[in-house]
């Protein structure tokens, strides 16, 4: 099968290579999806370009985690019936060397969600990392009628869907970008303000917001920059939802979070307790089905294009998601 790999880490550029890769047989409980599209997130150039780990590729890597296609081949204890569904993926490269930037995949079933009618295989390949992080945060954040949230990097492609699903619980959504654009689209998904912090004062905007009070909520994707904020934003007994660090280390407020009782919530995505992902697929599907979720794709490649797609995701220029076309 034709798939992007990459055998050592490095520059998006010098590593990742286009080619002919073993073609997957589904194994038991698995199926095999001829995939459409993959979608392209921050962790996969990181852990592409050694930022997240260094440990020695032991084979080949083919990236990425999301994508979306159609069931041509299911192994033991799979009911046939699955064969010509289409599906969105979770957790495909996850803790494993073949992931979704290639014609085929074989993982558990499980891993594998039926795509409503009228949701495309672009939008299907947003969903597995981008709209879960989201579902998850939110949920964390115990969010109801008139909470105050702010959501940082209001114009991410989790924060899209973060607004969203914060607004259909009542919320009151506040968020942070650095240009007018950006603001335009966090505004578009449903963020009632927008806080550029290149060119205004956080603390003073928050206190705008909230009339002093602080929000109860922050949804965080860079916490190790984030951190020495949050005396200046949140209220006492908040909560700090953490999806993402850019750091292995950040210098906290200790004493000051104690003091005000206010909780930091670090989870990462790909390691959801079964309840978690559970109550994540239910409403994500209820989501879908409804056609009421807006999505952001903003940019599709062709599958040769993959190096340029991870420097669109790595320079953070692109206001939305970035999916290859499988073909």
């Amino acid at each position: 099968m034709r798939a992007a790999y990459y055998d050592r880490r490095g520059e998006a550029r010098d590593v990742l290579r286009i080619g002919e890769r073993p073609t997957p047989t589904p194994g038991p409980g698995e199926v095999r999806v001829r995939l459409a599209t993959s979608g392209v997130n921050p962790s996969d150039w990181k852990s592409r370009s050694g930022l997240t780990t260094s440990a020695p590729l032991a084979e080949p890597v083919i990236p990425h985690s999301d994508g979306a296609g159609v069931i041509d081949a299911v192994g033991d204890g799979v009911p046939a019936s699955r064969l010509g569904e289409r599906v969105w993926i979770w957790n495909g490269q996850w803790q494993r060397a073949n992931g979704t930037a290639a014609e085929y995949i074989a993982l558990p079933s499980v891993q594998a969600i039926p795509l409503p009618v009228g949701v495309s295989f672009e939008e299907g390949a947003c969903l597995g990392i981008p709209a879960l992080t989201a579902l998850q945060a939110v949920r964390l954040a115990r969010l109801g009628e008139s909470s105050a949230v702010l959501i940082h990097g209001g114009a991410g492609a989790v924060a899209h869907y973060a607004i969203q699903v914060a607004r259909r619980r009542g919320a009151r959504v506040i968020v942070t970008v650095s240009s007018s654009d950006k603001a335009e689209h966090a505004r578009a998904a449903g963020a009632h303000a927008t806080v550029n912090y290149r060119t205004e004062v956080l603390g003073e905007r928050i206190r705008e917001f909230t009339s002093g009070r602080g929000v109860d909520a922050v949804i965080d994707l860079n916490f190790s920059a984030n951190a020495a904020s949050l005396p200046a934003v949140i209220r006492p007994h908040g909560r700090v939802v953490v999806y993402g660090t850019n750091d292995a280390e950040a210098t906290v407020p200790a004493l000051w979070l104690m003091r005000n009782s206010v909780s930091v919530l670090p989870f990462l995505v790909y390691e959801l307790e079964p309840e978690d992902r559970r109550a994540g697929l239910v409403e994500l599907s209820d989501l879908l089905t409804s056609g009421t979720l807006l999505h952001a794709v903003a940019k599709v490649l062709p599958l040769e294009d993959v190096a340029a797609a991870h420097e669109l995701v790595e320079s953070g220029r692109v206001v939305g998601n970035v999916v290859l076309s499988i073909g």
